[in-house]
């Protein structure tokens, strides 16, 4: 990691969960770290903690359902920081609504995981092309739901169809990487269950194995710590012993 040292991170849902740990992490490496989320309260509290660690955390209120919101914190990170080297996507919203119900929690989930994820790849990405990086790296914290269906949690189909489309954006995203000759590697990591406050409710199921935040963050350090000859295009990371049949006995 000592090749990020000085660089500029930003983490999106960087107020708890995943995102939390990810800025702890990259803080104490020794990157700059900007976090992005609505719950200012929570990142004062992150920034409190991370005083006097190698790097430094700042942070900007954000509310990615807004473009104009995720536009204008860009443009803070490009005056203030002049660059961003890494972007981790981690923000994200689960609704339990099916395909037969509500659409504001369809839009709210597609407009967060896809729209909003979408815009910050965009936003990092010119910053990273004006000032003509040598190294950059997108990272999009997907799901095991982006990979696999799970039809007996029908609760979770429009959740799930939104880390599909996250799938396809990574690897369209690499792809285009490569086309334009950019020194931008672009990750996917996509874990099963992990305990944060968006799955409470899962945490609850009998049989339901769960991964700690942590194991995520390490997951993006391995990611960014590898050669930059090497992009890690896929990371899938599940709980020992998780089994379908376990699950699925809550829902027959």
């Amino acid at each position: 990691m000592e090749k990020w040292n000085g660089k500029v991170a930003v983490v999106t849902g960087a107020s708890s969960g995943i995102g939390e740990e990810t800025c702890r992490q990259l803080v104490e490496k020794g990157m700059i770290v900007v976090g992005f989320a609505r719950r200012e309260d929570k990142l004062q509290e992150l920034e409190k903690d991370l005083k006097g660690k190698l790097g430094k955390f700042y942070y900007v209120k954000v509310d990615l359902c807004s473009e104009e919101n995720i536009i204008e914190a860009f443009n803070w990170v490009k005056s203030t920081l002049k660059s961003v080297d890494v972007l981790v996507n981690n923000a994200g919203v689960l609704k339990q609504s099916d395909l037969l119900g509500n659409t504001n929690d369809w839009k709210q989930m597609f407009d967060t995981n896809v729209m909003g994820l979408n815009i910050c790849s965009r936003e990092a990405i010119k910053i990273m092309e004006e000032t003509q990086i040598k190294a950059g790296h997108i990272i999009n914290i997907n799901s095991v739901g982006g990979h696999y269906q799970f039809p007996f949690m029908k609760d979770i189909a429009v959740y799930t169809a939104t880390k599909h489309t996250v799938t396809i954006i990574t690897e369209s995203l690499r792809e285009l990487m490569g086309m334009k000759n950019l020194p931008v590697r672009v990750t996917s990591i996509s874990p099963g269950g992990v305990e944060t406050e968006m799955t409470l409710e899962f945490s609850k199921l009998e049989g339901f194995k769960m991964l700690k935040s942590i194991d995520i963050a390490e997951a993006i350090m391995y990611a960014l710590s590898a050669p930059q000859r090497v992009n890690v295009a896929e990371i899938i990371i599940r709980p020992t012993s998780e089994n379908s049949l376990g699950l699925v006995k809550n829902f027959v």
